[in-house]
C-alpha cells in the first residue's frame, strides 16, 4: 500500500534521512522505533509533504505522491497525527473533529462525516460527553484521543502516528494502544513511530530500527523483541528508565 524508496530528507545541508526504505502492507501495523533524533518523526513528516525529502520516491497504491503538497496527500488518503498533539485549544472537541474531515466536507459529503463523528465518539466515548468543551480544557489523554480522532475523520487509507504515548500515564497509554488494536482489526493501516519501544513491538505486525537517519534493522516485531541489540539499545534501557520515555507515574 504504502512504499518509501531510498528517501533522503535535509534540514538545509543537514541530512536527516539517508536512503531510507519501508513498506507498509494493507491492513498493517508498522513501527518505528528508534533514540531521540534518530529522524523518525522527520520519516513520518516526509510522507506528509510536510518537510519533502530531497531524493528517492514516496508511492501510495502504485502512485507516486513525492512532489505533492500535504492537502492533496490527505485528499488520497494519507492522515498524521502529530507528535504533542498540536489540536486546536481555543476550539470545541467537536470542532477540531470536524476540521479532520475539511477536504471532504468541500466535497460535500456531509452524511459520511457525520456517520464518521459517531465512529469516533464511539470509539471514545469521553469525547461525545466533552464535544462541546474546548479543547485546550481536556486532560492530555483526552487530547490524545481528539487528534487522533480527527486523523481518523479524514478517513484514511494510512493513519501515521507519531509518538501517541507522549507523556500520558500508563493506564492511558495502554487504552490508547487497545484503540490502535482495534482500529487494525477493523483494517485500518497505521504506520506507528513511537519511543515506547516494547508497547510499539509488541502491538505491531512489523517494525523497522531507524538510527542516525538510516534504516539499520527491520523484521516482523515477534523477532525483534526477541533480539539482542533491540534489546540491549531499547527495551532494557526503557525497562530501566520508563520516565525517559514521556511516561508520568
Amino acid at each position: 500500500m504504502l512504499e518509501i524508496v531510498k528517501i533522503s530528507t535535509y534540514y538545509g545541508y543537514v541530512q536527516a534521512l539517508k536512503e531510507v526504505s519501508i513498506e507498509v502492507r494493507d491492513g498493517e501495523i508498522v513501527s518505528i522505533i528508534g533514540a531521540n533524533g534518530a529522524g523518525k518523526s522527520t520519516l513520518l513528516n516526509s510522507i506528509s509533504a510536510i518537510v519533502p525529502p530531497r531524493s528517492g520516491q514516496i508511492l501510495l497504491d502504485g502512485k507516486d505522491i513525492t512532489r505533492l503538497p500535504v492537502e492533496a496527500i490527505v485528499g488520497m488518503g494519507i492522515s498524521q497525527v502529530p507528535e504533542r498533539r498540536q489540536i486546536f485549544s481555543a476550539l470545541s472537541v467537536y470542532d477540531n473533529l470536524f476540521l479532520g474531515a475539511y477536504l471532504r466536507l468541500r466535497k460535500g459529503k456531509k452524511r459520511e462525516v457525520s456517520d464518521d463523528l459517531e465512529y469516533v465518539f464511539n470509539l471514545f466515548p469521553i469525547l461525545r460527553e466533552r464535544r462541546g468543551q474546548l479543547a485546550g480544557t481536556l486532560s492530555g489523554g483526552e487530547q490524545q484521543m481528539v487528534a487522533i480522532g480527527r486523523g481518523l475523520m479524514a478517513r484514511p487509507k494510512v493513519l501515521l502516528l507519531d509518538e501517541p504515548s507522549l507523556g500520558l500515564a500508563p493506564l492511558l497509554v495502554k487504552e490508547i494502544f487497545r484503540v490502535l488494536l482495534q482500529l487494525r482489526q477493523e483494517g485500518t493501516t497505521i504506520l506507528l513511530v513511537e519511543q515506547n519501544a516494547r508497547a510499539a513491538l509488541e502491538l505491531s505486525d512489523r517494525a523497522y530500527v531507524l538510527e542516525t537517519g538510516r534504516i539499520e534493522l527491520s523484521g516482523a516485531s515477534k523477532e525483534l523483541i526477541s533480539n539482542e541489540e533491540v534489546k540491549k539499545a531499547y527495551l532494557g534501557r526503557m525497562d530501566r528508565h520508563p520516565k525517559r520515555k514521556g511516561v508520568r507515574p
